[in-house]
């Protein structure tokens, strides 16, 4: 489908060719058996859709000949396995432009490059299939009106781009991880990430993302007991985690730690720059290396609170913002003590940024009883409780509120 958007141009048109091919292989491989090039199949008959429709629309005859082009390999051709990297690489990117509202990224990279049926998107956005076609299809046609080229950047026009390509990506998770968010959509996002770093290994941010992505995930079937209630990282069976992933994740992580350390500053820095900022960690590797903390961590009383901290601290110089500053707060609890941890919620919380929002409630709860105050923290436990949407959530925060003082 990369292939056939890149050569006509047209989303829809690629998206359906694509579609009646598989499901002339769905009739006739059964029955015929399976080719020995599939890949190949798949894309002759897509092509040769693509190529009766373009005819009888009379269009542009160059398009007809690219699309000639995209059959079997011939001995000596350029290898065809690179050309669908380059393929996807740039549906990524042209889904994720600027040009589209976030929430538009989320929802066209789910629908074109992951092939989400668009009734699973509309649910995890709360809105009807019909509102989530209509939003599809507008941001298709915002990359036609916009003339969004089909490319992937370069230069200092891709370091613009990625940090959005992996917000997206980072996003598309945390609709899947979330207490009641879908899973597949969380698994989604770390093949995505795979097949990110795959297709662009030089680059620190894209392999941390990727393995920050696999270590949250090897915790999703320890993130509910038995009984399907929540629990806390602390309360976690460790051996239900994913160690695969875990060790998977390890490889990766010291792989952008390397790339990080040997990158240059950019050109336009300045020398005092230069001297200090050329080997700064970026957002995801500092998250990366908190994850791996928890991840490596036999038990959650020998966890390295210390390095959290420190990587927090850095986390909130390069992204100052509220919910980074609560999660500061909760590291430095644990690293310093409760009172230092409390001390900084306060900062967090000034101006009203975190009022009313649950994770803020629930973090001044557990330092507040770690502080001695066990009849206060359950009051704000029960406080977070009757703000959250999720059921599983609030039970599990009533269910602490009731360990400490119990109605």
């Amino acid at each position: 489908m990369a292939a056939l958007i890149r050569v006509t141009g047209d989303w829809t048109l690629a998206e359906d060719c694509a579609q009646e091919a598989l499901a002339a292989a769905v009739e006739r491989w059964p029955r015929d058996g399976v080719p020995g090039n599939p890949g190949g199949w798949l894309m002759t008959v897509a092509r040769n859709r693509a190529t009766d429709v373009l005819r009888r629309a009379t269009v542009e005859r160059h398009k007809l000949r690219e699309l000639a082009l995209l059959t079997d390999p011939q001995p000596g051709a350029d290898d065809p396995a690179q050309d669908v990297v380059d393929d996807r690489l740039r549906l990524v990117f042209t889904c994720c432009h600027p040009a589209l509202s976030l929430e538009a990224r989320v929802a066209l990279t789910l629908r074109t490059v992951a092939g989400v049926p668009t009734a699973e998107i509309a649910r995890a956005f709360l809105v009807g299939e019909s509102t989530m076609t209509r939003r599809i299809t507008r941001a298709k046609a915002r990359i036609a009106a916009a003339g969004v080229p089909y490319r992937v950047p370069t230069g200092s026009a891709l370091a613009e781009r990625l940090p959005g390509v992996l917000a997206v990506l980072y996003l598309l998770f945390t609709r899947g991880y979330d207490a009641d968010g879908e899973p597949a959509f969380a698994t989604e996002a770390v093949r995505l990430a795979r097949l990110l770093d795959g297709l662009m290994p030089a680059e620190p941010e894209v392999a941390a993302l990727c393995a920050l992505l696999l270590l949250q995930h090897s915790r999703r079937a320890a993130r509910r007991d038995a009984d399907g209630e929540l629990r806390t990282l602390a309360e976690q069976d460790r051996s239900r985690w994913d160690h695969a992933a875990i060790a998977e994740a390890g490889t990766v992580l010291a792989r952008a730690e390397r790339l990080a350390a040997c990158r240059p500053a950019p050109p336009s820095a300045d020398a005092r720059t230069a001297a200090g900022r050329s080997d700064r960690p970026g957002p995801y590797l500092l998250q990366a290396r908190i994850a791996a903390c928890h991840a490596t961590a036999p038990g959650a009383d020998r966890t390295d609170w210390p390095t959290i901290a420190r990587c927090y601290d850095e986390l909130l110089r390069l992204r100052p913002t509220p919910v980074i500053g609560l999660n500061r707060a909760v590291a430095h609890g644990y690293a310093y003590g409760p009172a230092a941890g409390l001390a900084l919620l306060a900062g967090a919380r000034a101006g009203g940024a975190l009022d009313g929002y649950p994770p803020a409630l629930a973090a001044e709860a557990e330092l507040t009883a770690r502080n001695g105050d066990p009849t206060g923290a359950a009051l704000l436990f029960r406080a977070a409780a009757d703000l959250v949407g999720s059921d599983a959530e609030r039970r599990a925060l009533l269910r602490r509120a009731d360990g400490l003082h119990p109605r």
